[in-house]
Order: C-alpha cells, then sequence, then structure tokens
C-alpha cells in the first residue's frame, strides 16, 4: 500500500469501538507505527482500546495542539518520505473537523502525500441527520463568542442566516457554559426559531430532541458538562 496520511476517528465518550468503527479502521491501525496526535495519553488508551495486543512502546507519537510550534508540524510528516504510513488521532470524533489536524492535512495535500479519511463518527453529521433540519445547507459555526454583547450579536446573525438563506446553523460550546448558552437562546430568539440540542452521541445516555425554542423553556435537560452540539433552524 502507497505510503499514506491516515485520518483515524475516535469513539465519542466511552462507546464501544465495535457501535461505530469498522473493522478496516483496525486493519489500518495495525499497520501504523506514526500517529500525530492531539494528546498522547489518550492517543495511547484508544489504540489499545482498539486492540489490547498493540505494542504501545514501539510506536512514536507526535503532539498536535495549541501549544505546537509551526515549525515542528512540517517535521512530523517525515515517516512518508520513508515509506511509512502516519495516522492522526484526534480527541474524539473525527480528525481535521473542528481540530487541528487539518493543518497537517493541508501540508500533505501540498506535497502530493496520499491522504486516506477512515469512516467513523462526526457528532455534527449524526446531530444534523437526527435534527430534522435542512441537511442540503448547513454551516457549522464552532464556538461563538465568550463576551455576552458579542455572543447575541452572533445569535442574530445565524438567526438571519436561517431566515433568509434557510440554513442550518451547528455551533458548540465548553461544557460548563452550555446551559448559559441555551438560556441566551431562549432569551434572544424568536419563539418560533427550532433549536435541536444533541448530547453525548452514539453513548449510552445519548440525548437528541428538537424543539421550538418558546418550549424549551420548561424542559431543558441538566447540560453541565456534558458534550453537546447545538442546531438552530427556521
Amino acid at each position: 500500500m502507497q505510503p499514506s496520511l491516515f485520518l483515524i476517528p475516535v469513539t465519542l465518550g466511552e462507546t464501544s469501538i465495535e457501535h461505530v468503527l469498522p473493522t478496516y479502521n483496525k486493519e489500518v491501525i495495525l499497520q501504523i507505527k506514526h500517529f500525530i496526535v492531539e494528546n498522547i495519553r489518550s492517543a495511547r488508551r484508544f489504540l489499545k482500546k482498539v486492540d489490547n495486543s498493540i505494542n504501545i512502546d514501539e510506536l512514536t507519537f507526535y503532539e498536535l495542539n495549541k501549544h505546537t510550534k509551526p515549525e515542528q508540524i512540517d517535521n512530523y510528516l517525515q515517516p512518508i518520505t520513508k515509506g511509512l504510513h502516519i495516522g492522526i488521532i484526534s480527541e474524539a470524533g473525527c480528525p481535521a473537523i473542528a481540530d487541528p489536524g487539518s493543518d497537517i492535512v493541508a501540508i500533505a495535500q501540498k506535497k502530493n502525500y496520499k491522504v486516506v479519511p477512515l469512516i467513523g463518527p462526526s457528532s455534527i453529521l449524526l446531530s444534523l441527520m437526527a435534527s430534522g433540519f435542512n441537511g442540503q445547507s448547513f454551516a457549522f459555526q464552532g464556538y461563538l463568542p465568550v463576551d455576552g454583547a458579542e455572543r447575541l450579536r452572533k445569535i442574530k446573525q445565524l438567526e438571519h442566516l436561517i431566515l433568509h438563506e434557510h440554513q442550518t446553523q451547528i455551533f458548540i460550546e465548553t461544557p460548563y457554559r452550555n446551559q448559559k448558552l441555551v438560556e441566551d437562546i431562549i432569551k434572544h430568539c424568536m419563539p418560533s426559531t427550532k433549536l435541536c440540542i444533541a448530547m453525548n452521541i452514539t453513548c449510552e445516555d445519548e440525548y437528541i430532541k428538537t424543539l421550538p425554542v418558546k418550549q424549551w423553556i420548561k424542559q431543558l435537560p441538566d447540560m453541565a458538562k456534558q458534550q453537546c452540539i447545538f442546531l438552530l433552524y427556521k
């Protein structure tokens, strides 16, 4: 097989490997000795979960996060020039989607290296599938502003896109701010605007529900410290 950069999805939460990842992913992982990861400890834990026989000490890990210096990144792809595969492992879900792995992929594409995305769970797409919202036109906004006034302006901007472009708006928040974000949406969006709250996708306590904003007031789930993704539509 041509030396490639494999984008290796990770389970969302404590979901079992068999529940969300095809066996082909395991076959690929067993051929890789070099991994680019967000966090070495969690990457090691994931690989042992894939196959307990993997000898972690034989593997090389390159850390890619906010502390990584730009000049380091280019060197991470050196194994490909020696005929070796490299895998990118995200903290959760699919690499390079709302994830720093996209910087590595951009370099690989520029150098004409083969890039292979593997199948796995994406909270963005799974939540969109289950929301009942427009799946033809949608945008992932990442995190909304922390500042109250800026966040309000952003929410109004997203609502404008929903009404005039008929585009589903998808975004996330730091777990400890989930509740405050939804309270702001309820307070400032039109009552008829629909909000989907998707929480702990693919996990045993998965929760996905769509309601008009006005109906959420008395039935908000406890989102404290939970992994949530939010979607708005008309």
